[in-house]
C-alpha cells in the first residue's frame, strides 16, 4: 500500500505540474498531503512537513541572500562590460552567442554549487538574449546542461554522497569518471551548436545596424533596457568586481557557511552602492519579488520532502526497486543502476536516492561481484536529469532569472538531459569503470 501510494503521488504531482493544473508550490504543498491523510498519517503529517522545512532553510537562506546580492550587482552594472564585449566579440551570431553561454556555465561550474552558476552565467547572458530577441528556453537549457555534467565534481554534492553511503574513498569514485565528464561536457557544446543553429535561422544573423544600436544603447543606459540609469554605478564596478571574486573565493575555501557568505556580501554591495538609506529600501524592494518567488518555493519542497521520508516512502520506493529486478538481470545492475539513476534522482531527492536507494542496489550487485565503487559510479551518470527535477531549489532560481516557465522549461531540456546522460553511461561500459555484466 505505502509503495503504492509513493508512487501515485510522484505521478499525480508530475502531472499536475506538466499539464499546469496546478502551480509548482501548490503542487509541492497540497499533493503530498492529501496522499500522506490517504496513507493514514493524519496528524503526524505537522512534524514531518516541519522537518522537512529545517532541512531546506539554510539553502533558502542562502539563495535569498545570493539572488539579492547579484540583484545589487545587476542594477550597479558590474554585468554591463562583460556583455558590451560578449556582443562585440560574438556578433550577431546566434550560434556563437549559445556556444559562449554553454562555455561560460561549463567553466563557471567548475566550482561545483549551481546556484553561482545559474546566478553569474545567467545575469552576464540575459540582457544579450533578450535585446537579440532570442528563445531565453535555449539559455536556461545551456546553462542547465552544463551544469548537469560538472554536478559529478567531487565537491559538488551528489558524489560526495555516493561515496559516504557506500564507505569509498573520492579516489575510487571520480578519477574514473573523468573521462566521460569530458565527452558529456563536449556533448553539451554540440547541443548548444545545433540550439545555436535553430536560433540563426529563426533570427538570421545581426545585422551591424541592429548590433551598432544594441551597443549604444547598452553604452548608454547598461545592459538591460527597461533598468533606469540613475541605478547605475560605473565608478564602482571595479570594486563590485573585487567584492564578487573575493566572495566565489571564499564559497570556494569554505571561510564562512554559505547562507552567512552571501547575506555579509550583500549587506556590504547594499552599503558600498547605495550609501542611502531610501535608495537601499528600493533596491531591495525591486529584487524582493525575484527572491520570494524562489524562497517559497523551496520551502513547500521541505514539504514535499519531508513527508516522502517520514512516511517511508522513500524506503518503500526503494525496496521496490530491487524487487522489480528479475534475477536474471542481475548481472546487470550496474547498468541498471545508471538507468535507474535518471528517473530516481528526478523523482526523489539526492539525499533519498543515494542514502536510500544505492546502498540496497549495492548488496544487490554484490552477489554478482559488482564492487560498491561500480555502483556508485553508474549512479552518478543521471545528474543532468537530476537537476530538471522540481525538488532541487536552484532549478527555480534558473527559470526565475531566465524569466521562463518551469514546465516549459522541463519539456524543452529534458530531451538533451536524458541523452547526456545516456551518452555518459556508454562511454563509462566502453572505457570500462561501469561493467556491462557482473563478474
Amino acid at each position: 500500500m505505502l509503495t503504492f501510494l509513493a508512487y501515485a503521488l510522484i505521478v499525480s504531482f508530475m502531472a499536475l505540474i506538466m499539464t499546469k493544473c496546478m502551480s509548482v508550490l501548490t503542487a509541492l504543498v497540497l499533493v503530498p498531503i492529501i496522499f500522506g491523510v490517504i496513507g493514514g498519517f493524519g496528524l503526524k503529517l505537522g512534524p514531518m512537513m516541519f522537518d522537512g522545512i529545517k532541512a531546506l532553510a539554510p539553502t533558502g537562506v542562502m539563495l535569498t541572500f545570493a539572488i539579492l546580492y547579484f540583484g545589487i550587482m545587476i542594477d550597479a552594472g558590474l554585468f554591463d562590460p562583460v556583455v558590451r564585449f560578449v556582443v562585440r566579440l560574438v556578433g550577431g551570431d546566434p550560434v556563437k552567442i549559445v556556444v559562449g553561454t554553454a562555455a561560460l556555465a561549463l567553466l563557471v561550474s567548475l566550482d561545483g554549487d549551481g546556484s553561482t552558476t545559474y546566478l553569474i552565467t545567467t545575469t552576464a547572458m540575459l540582457a544579450l538574449y533578450t535585446r537579440l530577441k532570442m528563445n531565453r528556453l535555449v539559455l536556461a537549457s545551456v546553462i542547465m546542461q552544463a551544469g548537469g555534467v560538472m554536478n559529478i565534481l567531487p565537491w559538488g554534492g551528489p558524489t560526495a554522497r555516493a561515496a559516504t553511503a557506500l564507505k569509498l574513498d573520492m579516489g575510487q569514485v571520480f578519477p574514473p569518471l573523468v573521462p566521460a565528464m569530458l565527452v558529456g561536457a563536449a556533448f553539451v557544446l554540440f547541443v548548444a551548436w545545433l540550439l545555436g543553429r535553430r536560433e540563426r535561422i529563426r533570427l538570421g544573423t545581426i545585422s551591424e545596424a541592429t548590433l551598432a544600436g544594441i551597443h549604444a544603447s547598452m553604452a548608454e543606459s547598461g545592459a538591460v533596457a527597461e533598468d533606469d540609469a540613475a541605478i547605475r554605478r560605473p565608478r564602482l564596478v571595479w570594486i563590485n568586481f573585487a567584492l564578487t571574486v573575493a566572495l566565489l573565493v571564499s564559497l570556494m575555501a569554505g571561510l564562512l557557511p554559505l547562507p552567512v557568505l552571501f547575506l555579509v556580501a550583500f549587506a556590504l554591495a547594499l552599503v558600498i552602492n547605495y550609501p542611502v538609506l531610501e535608495d537601499q529600501k528600493e533596491r531591495i524592494a525591486a529584487n524582493a519579488g525575484n527572491a520570494l518567488s524562489v524562497v517559497a518555493v523551496i520551502f513547500a519542497a521541505g514539504i514535499f520532502t519531508g513527508i516522502l521520508s517520514g512516511t517511508k516512502m522513500v524506503d518503500a520506493i526503494a525496496a521496490s526497486v530491487v524487487a522489480l529486478v528479475p534475477p536474471a538481470l542481475g548481472p546487470y545492475l550496474a547498468v541498471i543502476t545508471g538507468v535507474l539513476s535518471m528517473p530516481f534522482t528526478f523523482f526523489l531527492s539526492n539525499d533519498a536516492f543515494y542514502y536510500g536507494v544505492v546502498p540496497i542496489l549495492s548488496e544487490a550487485a554484490g552477489a554478482y561481484g559488482i564492487s560498491p565503487a561500480e555502483i556508485a559510479r553508474a549512479s552518478l551518470v543521471g545528474q543532468p536529469v537530476h537537476l530538471l527535477s522540481p525538488l532541487v531549489p536552484s532549478t527555480y532560481l534558473l527559470v526565475g532569472l531566465a524569466k521562463v516557465d518551469f514546465g516549459d522549461h522541463q519539456k524543452f531540456t529534458l530531451k538533451w538531459t536524458i541523452a547526456s546522460s545516456l551518452l555518459m553511461l556508454l562511454v563509462n561500459v566502453l572505457v570500462g569503470v561501469i561493467p556491462l555484466t557482473g563478474r
